[in-house]
Formats: C-alpha cells, sequence, structure tokens
C-alpha cells in the first residue's frame, strides 16, 4: 500500500491535534504524499500552513484548490466542481490550469464515476482521486463505490488515489495510493 496522507484543517481541529503532530503522523506510516486541505481558509492561512509543512516535511506537498499557492508545493487537486468554476468545460479549465501551475507540477482531480473516469483519460493530469469507496466523515452526499470502485479504476489511463473511507488495511488491484486523513489518527 502506497499512503497520500490526507491533511484536512477541520479534521485536525475535530481532533485537536497540531499540523505538525499530523505531519509527524503521516511521515511515521510512510506517506509519499500529504495534501493540506482547507476548504474555509483565505490563501495566506493556507499559504502559512502549507509553509509549516514543507519545513518539516520533504516528500511530495499537494494543495487542494488553492492553485494560486503553487510555488509552496508540488502540485494541486481540485474537484469536479471547482474545476468547472474555473471553466464550465472540464478540457478548458484543466489547460488553464497547467499555463497556471506548468507541466512540471503534479495535477490531480477528483472522480467519482465511470464516466468523469473516462473523461479525465483525456485530460493531462498525473493522477485522479476515485470515490467514495466507504462513508466519510469528510464529505457528505457522496455516491459510495464500494465492491464496484476496483474495477472502475481499472479504466484510468492515470494513477487512481481511492478517496473517501479508506483505511491502511483495504486492498486493492487497480490503486496506487490510499488516501487517508482521519484514520491515521486512530
Amino acid at each position: 500500500m502506497r499512503l497520500y496522507a490526507l491533511c484536512d484543517q477541520t479534521m485536525l481541529d475535530n481532533y485537536n491535534i497540531s499540523i505538525e503532530q499530523y505531519i509527524e503522523i503521516a511521515k511515521n506510516n510512510n506517506a509519499e504524499i500529504v495534501q493540506y486541505r482547507n476548504k474555509n481558509a483565505t490563501a495566506d492561512f493556507v499559504k502559512n500552513q502549507l509553509i509549516a509543512i514543507r519545513a518539516i516535511y520533504s516528500g511530495i506537498l499537494i494543495v487542494n484548490d488553492f492553485y494560486s499557492l503553487i510555488e509552496y508545493c508540488d502540485g494541486v487537486h481540485i474537484g469536479q466542481e471547482d474545476l468547472r468554476a474555473i471553466d464550465n468545460n472540464p478540457l478548458k479549465a484543466i489547460a488553464k490550469l497547467r499555463k497556471i501551475i506548468s507541466k512540471d507540477k503534479i495535477l490531480g482531480i477528483s472522480t467519482h464515476n465511470l464516466e468523469e473516469i473516462l473523461e479525465a483519460n483525456t485530460m493531462d493530469l498525473n493522477y485522479i482521486g476515485l470515490g467514495a469507496y466507504r462513508e466519510t466523515s469528510t464529505k457528505t452526499d457522496v455516491s459510495l463505490l464500494g465492491d464496484r470502485l476496483d474495477d472502475i479504476a481499472s479504466k484510468s489511463k492515470h494513477k487512481v488515489a481511492v478517496i473517501g473511507g479508506v483505511t491502511m488495511s483495504d486492498k486493492f488491484e487497480n490503486i496506487t495510493y490510499h488516501v487517508i486523513g482521519s484514520a491515521l489518527l486512530k
């Protein structure tokens, strides 16, 4: 299993854990990637958190949504709604993002079904997040893929990071990364 640690600010606040403590746990579990996500912060706050993470973590650092902060990390992950906020045409949105973040940075998007994977196959991406696998406390109103997830993932030409309710013990054939957030704290 390859670990992609999701460092969600709401999760940190709910568990009363510092970003430094979470990153230490992620490092102790050999996280290859850490994504920092904060849906309610200003760009300045997120920038400071990225700087704090980079000071103690030398692996791949991804920021969720805040592509204007690309200079502080290795890549950007963006959800379907946020992608369409850039441009109604997802292909044009990815092209715009690539111009902003450049080819040498990592770009990933969330996908939730086979249709979105097939669309992602036509995009200049490094990986996709696919899910939700199970129910999760950080997302509501998600469609659960359950046992269908691995088969759907096999249709992706990109690396696949499984998201949503994933645990360290889950086994998949067509998945590159397990995206784990609060499960690291248990």
